[in-house]
Protein backbone atom coordinates (compact mmCIF):
# COMPACT_ATOMS: atom_id res chain seq x y z
CA UNK A 1 0.00 0.00 0.00
CA UNK A 2 1.28 3.49 -0.82
CA UNK A 3 2.23 5.92 1.95
CA UNK A 4 0.29 8.87 0.51
CA UNK A 5 -3.28 8.28 -0.66
CA UNK A 6 -4.78 10.11 -3.67
CA UNK A 7 -6.95 12.32 -1.46
CA UNK A 8 -3.86 13.55 0.45
CA UNK A 9 -1.28 13.83 -2.34
CA UNK A 10 -3.02 14.84 -5.56
CA UNK A 11 -1.13 13.97 -8.75
CA UNK A 12 -2.55 14.77 -12.19
CA UNK A 13 -2.92 12.30 -15.06
CA UNK A 14 0.23 13.89 -16.54
CA UNK A 15 2.16 12.94 -13.42
CA UNK A 16 2.49 16.54 -12.25
CA UNK A 17 1.90 17.83 -8.72
CA UNK A 18 -1.65 19.20 -8.51
CA UNK A 19 -1.49 22.97 -8.00
CA UNK A 20 1.95 23.95 -9.26
CA UNK A 21 1.47 21.50 -12.15
CA UNK A 22 5.11 20.61 -12.81
CA UNK A 23 7.16 17.42 -12.87
CA UNK A 24 10.12 16.82 -10.52
CA UNK A 25 12.57 17.32 -13.40
CA UNK A 26 11.17 20.83 -14.00
CA UNK A 27 12.39 22.05 -10.60
CA UNK A 28 15.82 23.37 -9.61
CA UNK A 29 17.22 23.02 -6.09
CA UNK A 30 17.67 26.79 -5.81
CA UNK A 31 14.29 28.52 -5.87
CA UNK A 32 13.14 32.13 -5.82
CA UNK A 33 9.50 32.64 -4.84
CA UNK A 34 7.62 35.83 -5.66
CA UNK A 35 4.01 36.79 -5.08
CA UNK A 36 3.21 38.46 -8.40
CA UNK A 37 3.00 36.31 -11.56
CA UNK A 38 4.46 39.16 -13.61
CA UNK A 39 7.54 39.26 -11.36
CA UNK A 40 8.53 35.75 -12.53
CA UNK A 41 9.55 37.04 -15.95
CA UNK A 42 11.35 39.99 -14.35
CA UNK A 43 13.61 37.41 -12.71
CA UNK A 44 13.90 34.90 -15.57
CA UNK A 45 14.83 37.67 -18.03
CA UNK A 46 18.24 37.55 -16.36
CA UNK A 47 18.67 33.81 -16.98
CA UNK A 48 21.28 32.70 -19.51
CA UNK A 49 19.13 29.73 -20.53
CA UNK A 50 15.53 28.69 -19.82
CA UNK A 51 14.62 24.99 -19.77
CA UNK A 52 11.02 25.16 -18.52
CA UNK A 53 8.07 27.55 -18.54
CA UNK A 54 4.56 26.79 -17.31
CA UNK A 55 1.59 28.38 -15.60
CA UNK A 56 -1.39 26.91 -13.74
CA UNK A 57 -3.71 29.31 -11.92
CA UNK A 58 -1.47 31.83 -10.11
CA UNK A 59 1.51 29.44 -10.07
CA UNK A 60 3.90 30.49 -12.83
CA UNK A 61 7.19 28.55 -13.02
CA UNK A 62 10.34 29.38 -15.00
CA UNK A 63 13.47 27.25 -14.61
CA UNK A 64 16.81 28.08 -16.14
CA UNK A 65 20.45 28.92 -15.46
CA UNK A 66 22.12 32.09 -14.23
CA UNK A 67 25.93 32.21 -14.31
CA UNK A 68 26.08 28.41 -14.20
CA UNK A 69 23.53 28.04 -11.36
CA UNK A 70 20.22 26.29 -12.04
CA UNK A 71 17.37 28.32 -10.53
CA UNK A 72 13.57 28.08 -10.55
CA UNK A 73 11.43 31.15 -10.00
CA UNK A 74 7.84 30.52 -8.92
CA UNK A 75 4.91 32.83 -8.25
CA UNK A 76 2.91 31.94 -5.16
CA UNK A 77 0.12 34.48 -5.25
CA UNK A 78 -0.69 36.40 -2.09
CA UNK A 79 -0.87 35.03 1.44
CA UNK A 80 0.28 32.25 3.76
CA UNK A 81 -2.48 29.91 2.50
CA UNK A 82 -0.80 29.91 -0.91
CA UNK A 83 2.64 29.43 0.65
CA UNK A 84 1.22 26.35 2.40
CA UNK A 85 0.37 24.89 -1.02
CA UNK A 86 3.64 25.84 -2.70
CA UNK A 87 6.09 24.65 -0.05
CA UNK A 88 4.29 21.35 0.57
CA UNK A 89 4.19 20.65 -3.17
CA UNK A 90 7.84 21.65 -3.72
CA UNK A 91 8.82 19.27 -0.94
CA UNK A 92 6.70 16.50 -2.46
CA UNK A 93 8.40 16.99 -5.84
CA UNK A 94 11.84 16.26 -4.36
CA UNK A 95 11.15 14.01 -1.38
CA UNK A 96 8.20 11.82 -2.45
CA UNK A 97 8.17 9.44 -5.41
CA UNK A 98 5.01 10.62 -7.17
CA UNK A 99 4.58 7.34 -9.07
CA UNK A 100 4.75 5.00 -6.08
CA UNK A 101 3.48 7.61 -3.59
CA UNK A 102 6.22 6.66 -1.14
CA UNK A 103 8.66 8.84 0.77
CA UNK A 104 12.20 8.78 -0.56
CA UNK A 105 14.88 7.40 1.77
CA UNK A 106 17.39 10.06 0.74
CA UNK A 107 16.07 13.57 1.30
CA UNK A 108 16.76 16.68 -0.79
CA UNK A 109 17.11 20.06 0.88
CA UNK A 110 15.99 23.03 -1.21
CA UNK A 111 17.24 26.61 -0.90
CA UNK A 112 14.35 29.08 -1.14
CA UNK A 113 14.51 32.88 -1.17
CA UNK A 114 11.38 34.99 -1.19
CA UNK A 115 11.70 38.29 -3.04
CA UNK A 116 8.77 40.42 -1.98
CA UNK A 117 7.45 43.82 -1.03
CA UNK A 118 6.56 45.06 2.42
CA UNK A 119 5.57 47.88 4.73
CA UNK A 120 8.19 49.46 7.00
CA UNK A 121 7.67 49.67 10.78
CA UNK A 122 10.30 52.28 11.78
CA UNK A 123 10.66 55.98 11.04
CA UNK A 124 14.40 55.61 10.41
CA UNK A 125 14.11 52.93 7.68
CA UNK A 126 13.72 54.75 4.36
CA UNK A 127 11.19 53.79 1.70
CA UNK A 128 12.91 51.67 -1.01
CA UNK A 129 15.14 49.91 1.56
CA UNK A 130 15.99 46.21 1.10
CA UNK A 131 14.89 44.39 4.28
CA UNK A 132 16.19 40.92 5.18
CA UNK A 133 14.17 38.80 7.62
CA UNK A 134 15.96 37.26 10.59
CA UNK A 135 12.68 35.78 11.87
CA UNK A 136 9.01 36.01 10.99
CA UNK A 137 6.24 36.49 13.51
CA UNK A 138 3.06 34.94 12.16
CA UNK A 139 -0.16 36.68 13.14
CA UNK A 140 -1.90 34.44 10.60
CA UNK A 141 -2.88 30.90 11.65
CA UNK A 142 -1.21 28.48 9.18
CA UNK A 143 1.85 27.66 11.29
CA UNK A 144 -0.32 26.46 14.17
CA UNK A 145 -1.47 23.46 12.10
CA UNK A 146 2.04 21.91 12.05
CA UNK A 147 4.32 20.38 14.66
CA UNK A 148 7.70 22.02 14.06
CA UNK A 149 10.53 22.11 16.61
CA UNK A 150 12.01 25.50 17.51
CA UNK A 151 15.41 26.19 19.01
CA UNK A 152 15.54 27.67 22.50
CA UNK A 153 16.43 31.17 21.26
CA UNK A 154 13.41 31.29 18.95
CA UNK A 155 11.10 29.96 21.67
CA UNK A 156 12.37 32.52 24.20
CA UNK A 157 11.97 35.39 21.74
CA UNK A 158 8.45 34.22 20.82
CA UNK A 159 7.38 34.32 24.48
CA UNK A 160 8.90 37.77 24.97
CA UNK A 161 7.15 39.16 21.89
CA UNK A 162 3.78 37.71 22.88
CA UNK A 163 4.04 39.31 26.33
CA UNK A 164 4.74 42.79 24.89
CA UNK A 165 2.93 43.34 21.59
CA UNK A 166 -0.73 44.33 21.30
CA UNK A 167 -2.84 41.98 19.20
CA UNK A 168 -6.58 41.54 18.73
CA UNK A 169 -8.23 39.12 21.12
CA UNK A 170 -7.73 35.42 20.21
CA UNK A 171 -4.77 36.12 17.85
CA UNK A 172 -1.98 33.73 18.87
CA UNK A 173 1.37 34.68 17.28
CA UNK A 174 4.10 32.19 16.36
CA UNK A 175 7.75 32.81 15.51
CA UNK A 176 9.92 31.09 12.91
CA UNK A 177 13.59 31.66 12.10
CA UNK A 178 15.17 32.31 8.69
CA UNK A 179 18.15 30.33 7.39
CA UNK A 180 21.33 31.85 8.79
CA UNK A 181 23.29 30.36 5.88
CA UNK A 182 21.16 32.11 3.26
CA UNK A 183 21.14 35.33 5.27
CA UNK A 184 24.95 35.34 5.32
CA UNK A 185 24.90 35.16 1.52
CA UNK A 186 22.46 38.05 1.21
CA UNK A 187 23.60 40.43 3.95
CA UNK A 188 25.70 43.52 3.20
CA UNK A 189 25.88 47.10 4.43
CA UNK A 190 23.14 47.93 1.89
CA UNK A 191 20.66 45.77 3.81
CA UNK A 192 18.38 46.37 6.81
CA UNK A 193 17.88 43.30 9.02
CA UNK A 194 15.05 42.64 11.45
CA UNK A 195 12.04 40.59 12.47
CA UNK A 196 9.23 40.47 9.91
CA UNK A 197 5.55 40.46 10.87
CA UNK A 198 3.46 38.21 8.63
CA UNK A 199 -0.20 39.17 8.49
CA UNK A 200 -3.25 37.24 7.30
CA UNK A 201 -4.55 40.16 5.24
CA UNK A 202 -3.68 43.54 3.74
CA UNK A 203 -6.15 45.92 5.40
CA UNK A 204 -7.33 45.33 8.99
CA UNK A 205 -4.76 42.59 9.73
CA UNK A 206 -2.02 45.09 8.84
CA UNK A 207 -3.56 47.90 10.85
CA UNK A 208 -5.16 49.72 7.91
CA UNK A 209 -8.48 51.33 8.69
CA UNK A 210 -10.89 52.18 5.87
CA UNK A 211 -14.61 52.02 6.71
CA UNK A 212 -14.58 49.32 9.41
CA UNK A 213 -13.10 50.07 12.85
CA UNK A 214 -10.13 47.99 14.02
CA UNK A 215 -10.31 45.55 16.91
CA UNK A 216 -6.89 46.72 18.16
CA UNK A 217 -5.72 50.22 17.26
CA UNK A 218 -2.32 50.00 18.97
CA UNK A 219 -0.94 46.98 17.12
CA UNK A 220 1.41 48.74 14.67
CA UNK A 221 2.82 51.03 17.34
CA UNK A 222 3.54 48.05 19.60
CA UNK A 223 5.52 46.36 16.82
CA UNK A 224 7.45 49.55 16.07
CA UNK A 225 8.27 50.14 19.74
CA UNK A 226 9.28 46.55 20.57
CA UNK A 227 12.92 45.90 21.48
CA UNK A 228 13.84 42.45 22.80
CA UNK A 229 16.17 41.91 25.75
CA UNK A 230 19.00 41.23 23.29
CA UNK A 231 18.20 44.21 21.07
CA UNK A 232 16.13 42.62 18.29
CA UNK A 233 13.45 44.74 16.61
CA UNK A 234 10.67 44.41 14.08
CA UNK A 235 11.54 45.91 10.69
CA UNK A 236 8.67 45.20 8.32
CA UNK A 237 5.22 43.78 7.68
CA UNK A 238 4.13 41.45 4.84
CA UNK A 239 1.98 38.37 4.13
CA UNK A 240 4.05 35.25 3.40
CA UNK A 241 7.23 34.52 5.37
CA UNK A 242 5.85 33.00 8.60
CA UNK A 243 4.57 29.92 6.77
CA UNK A 244 7.58 29.84 4.45
CA UNK A 245 10.00 29.69 7.38
CA UNK A 246 7.86 27.32 9.48
CA UNK A 247 7.38 24.72 6.75
CA UNK A 248 10.96 24.89 5.51
CA UNK A 249 12.31 24.49 9.03
CA UNK A 250 10.07 21.48 9.60
CA UNK A 251 10.80 19.85 6.23
CA UNK A 252 14.57 20.40 6.22
CA UNK A 253 14.78 23.16 3.60
CA UNK A 254 16.61 26.49 3.90
CA UNK A 255 14.57 29.66 3.47
CA UNK A 256 14.76 33.38 3.91
CA UNK A 257 12.96 36.48 2.68
CA UNK A 258 14.19 39.81 1.42
CA UNK A 259 11.70 42.56 0.64
CA UNK A 260 11.58 45.99 -0.92
CA UNK A 261 10.03 48.47 1.50
CA UNK A 262 7.28 50.11 -0.53
CA UNK A 263 5.59 52.03 2.29
CA UNK A 264 6.76 53.50 5.56
CA UNK A 265 3.67 52.87 7.66
CA UNK A 266 4.86 55.17 10.47
CA UNK A 267 5.61 58.16 8.23
CA UNK A 268 2.71 57.49 5.82
CA UNK A 269 5.06 57.49 2.81
CA UNK A 270 4.85 55.35 -0.34
CA UNK A 271 7.48 54.72 -3.01
CA UNK A 272 7.42 56.37 -6.42
CA UNK A 273 10.38 54.27 -7.56
CA UNK A 274 9.02 50.69 -7.51
CA UNK A 275 10.10 49.40 -10.93
CA UNK A 276 13.72 50.55 -10.60
CA UNK A 277 14.14 49.29 -7.03
CA UNK A 278 12.52 45.86 -7.52
CA UNK A 279 14.84 45.32 -10.50
CA UNK A 280 17.82 46.26 -8.33
CA UNK A 281 16.66 43.83 -5.64
CA UNK A 282 16.33 40.97 -8.14
CA UNK A 283 19.85 41.63 -9.44
CA UNK A 284 21.17 41.79 -5.87
CA UNK A 285 19.68 38.39 -4.98
CA UNK A 286 20.70 36.62 -8.19
CA UNK A 287 24.32 37.72 -7.79
CA UNK A 288 24.47 36.27 -4.26
CA UNK A 289 22.27 33.15 -4.49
Amino acid sequence: MSDFLPSELVVTAKGTIYHIDILPENLAKKIIVVGDQDRVELVSNYFDTISHKSQHREFCVHTGTFKGKEISVISTGIGTDNIDIVINELDALVNIDLETRTEKAEKTSLEIIRIGTCGILHDDIPVDSFILSTHSLGIDNVGHFYQVEKDSETSRLEVEIESKVKLPKHVKPYLAKASEELNQKLYSDQIVKGITVTSSGFYGPQGRKLRLPLAENGMLDSFSEFVSKDGQKFANLEMETSTLFTLCNGLGHKATGICLGLANRRKKEFTNNYQKKITELIEYVLDRF
